[in-house]
């Protein structure tokens, strides 16, 4: 029997894809026990567990227990993993009105609504959790989905990012006020630029001006993501901060020091660069970007084989903690898993490691371990199922058919159900 459970309002369900029931129904919900049935369970640190059943009370897992009855949900056949983690996106970056990149700064009215399209895209796809970075607006999709009035991921955002400009970004005391604020203003991590372009630019902020940021993130309980490219990366990790993202022009010298000194680092394969040959015709002209298709090719021919040399040899780094980020834009909210494909096909990465970095690694990296990241008793009941197996054919990731986050289910399109 396969029961439905949500938190929206009533709308339906469509070929077996889970809509919304009323909050008093998600109340009663609450209190169910719902038991998965799996043939194969990706623990999501490295560990398959086989013929077992999750067991769940309220939106927790409770228990893996072979024995457990009767079975709600039968994922037989299937490949069972916990939700994924993306710690890196713009749920806010849409295509507005008039086709072209809106970025996150459209603030038309129909804005929001993208945004609240690029999340469910986004669940749907098996993302239980995002990092949405480098817009305000983020928080009011964030906490809109955690007051359960929308379906999509649960978010975690840095607001606005910190811009280095120099000297004019500010004295390091100035750099922790604005940190101290950005916590009041409710981020959930401080984002730094601290390098200009992929291809091109100096580090943004001194050495002494990212120590401030990063050390009074820390007394505030905030972690740090540092957009860096070149000498920035080194100076990220030896100021502190909790990781880095993009990291072209790293030296291997530099991906030891972060191995070194725990520093996350979140390098992507090419999800976001292939976004934009895709939709070239959107991005070209608009603010940040090359004015012409032709030229908006020629740059990210010459920035993608970079990006895959940097992942290979990240890791072939000891030690080295390379987190799951898809940088997803408009044009790759939903695809985010694309991203696996790449670093496997592309970058030679095992197809294991690559899906614990969207699990067991990632939640380190957001400090949620204690949440989600594993299917364990006690964790959120964050749960997927691919058709296919993502080991012998990574193409899996691909074929989501079931997701729960928090116990609730908002997808199930198993093969039985699709006949």
């Amino acid at each position: 029997m396969t029961r439905y459970r949500s938190v929206i309002p009533t709308i339906a369900c469509i070929a077996g894809v889970c809509a919304w029931t009323s909050p008093i129904a998600s109340s009663q919900a609450s209190r169910q026990r719902t038991v998965i049935g799996a043939t194969a369970v990706f623990d999501g640190s490295g560990e398959v567990f086989r013929n077992t059943r999750i067991v769940i009370e309220a939106d927790r897992i409770v228990a893996l227990d072979p024995a457990a009855a009767p079975v709600d949900y039968d994922l037989s056949g299937l490949t069972v993993l916990p939700g994924w983690i993306d710690a890196h996106v713009h749920l806010t970056w849409i295509f507005g009105k008039d086709g072209k990149n809106a970025a996150g700064g459209d603030i038309t009215e129909d804005a929001p609504y993208r945004a609240a399209a690029n999340a469910w895209t986004t669940l749907m796809a098996g993302f239980t959790t995002v990092q949405s970075v480098g817009s305000a607006r983020d928080v009011h999709l964030r906490d809109t989905i955690a007051e359960g009035l929308l379906p999509g991921p649960r978010i975690l955002t840095s607001l606005d990012g910190l811009i280095g400009q120099g000297e004019k970004t500010g004295t390091p005391e100035e750099l922790r006020a604005y940190v101290r604020k950005q916590k009041e203003a409710g981020a959930d991590v401080i984002k730094v630029l601290a390098s200009g372009g992929m291809l091109a630019g100096e580090m943004t902020l001194t050495q002494e001006q990212l120590n401030a940021v990063c050390d009074e993130a820390k007394k505030q309980g905030l972690r740090t993501l540092v957009h860096a490219f070149r000498d920035a990366v080194a100076a990220a990790s030896l100021a502190g901060c909790t990781q880095v993202e993009h990291g072209l022009g790293a030296t291997d010298d530099d991906l030891r020091l972060l191995a070194a000194r725990g520093t996350y680092f979140d390098p992507q394969g090419g999800l976001t660069i292939e976004t934009y040959v895709l939709n070239k015709a959107r991005y070209a002209g608009t603010p940040f970007f090359p004015k012409t298709e032709e030229q908006m090719v020629a740059a990210s021919e010459k920035v993608l084989p970079l990006t895959r040399e940097l992942m290979r040899r990240a890791a072939t780094i000891k030690g080295l903690k390379v987190v799951f980020g898809s940088d997803a834009v408009a044009g790759a909210h939903g695809r985010n898993a694309e991203e696996f494909v790449m670093r496997v096909r592309e970058c030679g990465m095992a197809p294991m490691t690559a899906l614990a970095s969207a699990n067991a690694l990632a939640a380190e990296a957001l400090g949620m371990t204690d949440r989600i990241g594993a299917i364990a008793p006690g964790l959120q009941a964050d749960i997927i199922a691919l058709d296919g197996d993502p080991l012998s054919d990574i193409t899996a990731v691909r074929r989501v058919v079931f997701v729960m986050k928090g116990g609730v289910v908002y997808k199930n399109v198993t093969r039985r159900d699709r006949g």
